[in-house]
């Protein structure tokens, strides 16, 4: 039986690509192992799937001051000799990372036993733990065209973000019966990350009386965010987080307000749904949401309106800018080559195995 070996931790973001590969590199009969840090998110989101856990210790590397600069590096060293154990003593054919700082030490394991490394970059410029993995990896796959030209050209592949599957099998009319809303009436689907976006959350009920007389409004708006002085309202409906039923809620969308996030805006692209991108500001992020949005504004897929620039005026006119020209953004989506990333990857996976 072939055997992989799978990387990935720190946030949701690195981790739920991998999750969604497994399915499709389990029908291939692929063994899988998963190498995380000790305690982090990743952890209980791979032992739900049943796939065998690994974890090691975790340090990060910072680009700017932080007393924990001069413990980090032990713990990545340390991480290093228990990823070394561990690709000893599985001897995977083929490893791919999601990236991370955790990820760091598990790829130069890699290297060190022969092990062909497979990494993937989100974000159009890559970040500091994708950087040093590159030297040590045989492709580097990515989401956006302008990432190509960071990469080393034999090893850039443009493959876009695996999605989970399951995100397109929603069903409309159980997102109806769910929410309780009207069949007859277009319906906005606004997120904001899996913490909610404050800016967002406040300027969507800012305008709610204008977009509630043309519109239906489902808003996913973070832990601890819901507004009880709005449950009154009729065509409104808000959760703070929801898991099972989001692929039926993306079903019912019409269009889609949301952060930039770039697997959050890929799973977008794979569902064909029309976005208005409101990115993280540059003041509270390196700027990768910024780009991210730009790229697929670029491409035709969504439209942007940066956090600086939301108002209730514009942002009421960015919305129905959107719904009118939905159907150009549908059709931009349609002809994309990044949809179909599960396949493009596994096919790189396969490859590199069969060389090792």
């Amino acid at each position: 039986m072939k055997r992989i070996l799978l990387t990935g931790g720190g946030s949701a973001g690195h981790v739920t690509p991998n999750m969604a590969l497994i399915p499709r590199l389990r029908e291939l009969g692929y063994e899988i192992s998963y190498i995380g840090s000790y305690n982090g998110i990743e952890k209980k989101l791979i032992e739900e799937l049943q796939v065998p856990y690994y974890g090691i210790a975790s340090g990060k590397l910072r680009r700017y001051f932080d007393p924990k600069n001069f413990t980090d590096p032990f713990k990545v060293l340390k991480g290093y000799s228990e990823a070394c154990r561990i690709v000893k003593r599985l001897q995977p054919d083929v490893l791919f990372s999601k990236g991370g700082f955790v990820s760091v030490p598990v790829v130069l394991a890699a290297k060190r036993y022969h092990v062909p490394a497979i990494i993937h970059e989100s974000d159009m410029t890559p970040g500091l733990a994708n950087k040093l993995c590159i030297p040590s990896a045989v492709k580097v796959c990515c989401n956006f065209p302008e990432t190509i030209p960071y990469l080393p050209a034999e090893k850039a592949v443009l493959t876009g973000s695996p999605i989970r599957q399951n995100l397109l099998q929603g069903n409309r009319l159980s997102a109806l019966k769910f929410t309780g809303l009207s069949a007859n009436k277009p319906v906005i689907l606004v997120m904001g990350g899996s913490l909610g976006a404050v800016a967002v959350n406040d300027a969507v009920r800012k305008i709610l009386p204008q977009l509630l007389t043309e519109f239906q409004v489902v808003h996913l708006c973070g832990k601890g965010k819901l507004d009880p002085s709005l449950t009154h309202l009729t065509g409104y409906v808000q959760y703070e987080y929801i898991q099972e039923e989001l692929k039926d809620l993306f079903a019912l969308a019409d269009i889609v307000i949301s952060r930039a996030g770039a697997n959050a805006i890929c799973e977008l692209l794979a569902l064909r749904k029309p976005s208005l991108l409101i990115p993280l500001s540059a003041a509270a992020s390196r700027g990768d949401q910024i780009l991210n949005a730009r790229s697929f504004e670029k491409q035709g897929f969504s439209m942007v309106l940066e956090e600086e620039d939301v108002s209730s005026e514009a942002l009421l006119q960015a919305v129905h800018s959107l719904y009118e020209n939905r159907s150009a953004l549908i059709t931009a989506m349609e002809q994309s080559k990044q949809t179909d990333s599960i396949e493009t990857i596994t096919n790189l996976i396969e490859e590199a195995a069969s060389h090792a």
